[in-house]
């Protein structure tokens, strides 16, 4: 299958390198603005550099579009113009209606997808297993500062990430739903079916974090984004003193977490669906329902 990648930012250098290695792809195509950048990463990995947007499709099967989010909106028609599948990087478009409006051009039998990729982190099946009986949910997603340009706030560039999981794994109907902070920095309390559950993203910190916690009735979960790790601590029931300290011993479980790259799993999935002409997991309404969910969260920034 002939694939392109439309813009090579930081992201689009990522789908660029993995198109690269995967079989299913025949040739890879890439175009972005910065003619020299495009010409650069081309001849890195082998991909044929075209002058327009247009020429691209014309020579592509599918494409990922991965530039700034004011311009999703503007690109992706382009490529429905042309009847091509698209996987479109998070966030769909900058606005829900906008990407209400989008979709209301998206020409039959093509795939269309968004690349929430932590759906495709393995940590997120393993903890979807062995959760039971929740008492406390808790996603942390903090950043160093960045230079990197998003045109979003915290909510729409990190916290979304975890909002996809939660909507769409966990718990799709949360509600009480309180939020405080401002365009960098975000702590969201919410009711999930009594549940409480925590969401926090910050582009201020100096510690990288990506961590997924979980309170249940016989045993606590915590999940590492960055490292695949899942850990399960149970009480043994052993509590004692030592040197007027109180101890509570636990029995720690690491799971076997079957590590893989989450950009490789959402490529080849892509890749997958548009030669099936299957829908891709993570579609366009269930992307606009995370957009509009940010949207209520960043009301009250």
């Amino acid at each position: 299958m002939d694939v392109g990648v439309i813009g090579v930012g930081a992201m689009g250098k990522n789908h660029v390198r993995v198109y690269s290695e995967l079989r299913g792809v025949d040739s890879l195509g890439v175009y972005d603005v910065n003619t020299r950048a495009a010409k650069d990463l081309g001849e890195k990995h082998g991909a044929t550099v075209y002058g327009s947007i247009g020429e691209l499709l014309d020579n592509s099967d599918a494409v990922s579009v991965v530039v700034p989010t004011q311009f999703h909106s503007s690109v992706v028609g382009e490529v429905f113009a042309k009847k091509k599948s698209v996987l479109i990087e998070k966030p769909i478009c900058a606005t829900a209606d906008e990407a209400k409006q989008l979709m209301k051009k998206a020409p039959e039998g093509i795939t269309v997808g968004v690349g929430h990729i932590e759906r495709f982190n393995p940590i997120v099946a393993e903890i979807k297993k062995i959760v039971k009986k929740p008492l406390y949910v808790e996603l942390k997603r903090h950043n160093p500062a960045s230079a990197r340009i998003t045109g979003s706030s915290v909510v729409e560039d990190l916290m979304i990430h975890d909002i996809d999981i939660l909507l769409n794994v966990f718990f799709p109907n949360p509600c009480d739903i309180y939020s405080v902070g401002n365009a960098d920095v975000m702590s969201v309390l919410m009711n999930c079916n009594s549940i409480p559950v925590s969401l926090s993203a910050s582009r201020k910190a100096s510690k990288k974090i990506r961590i997924f916690y979980v309170e249940d009735a016989d045993f606590t979960i915590e999940g590492n984004f960055m490292t695949q790790e899942v850990s399960i601590y149970r009480k043994p029931g052993q509590y004692q003193i030592e040197a007027e300290r109180y101890v509570q011993e636990n029995i720690i479980e690491k799971v076997m977490v079957n590590t893989v790259e989450p950009l490789k799993r959402e490529l080849e999935t892509f890749i997958d669906c548009v030669k099936k002409n299957q829908p891709f997991p993570i579609t366009p309404e269930q992307a606009i329902r995370n957009l509009e969910f940010c949207e209520k969260i960043s009301s009250g920034i």
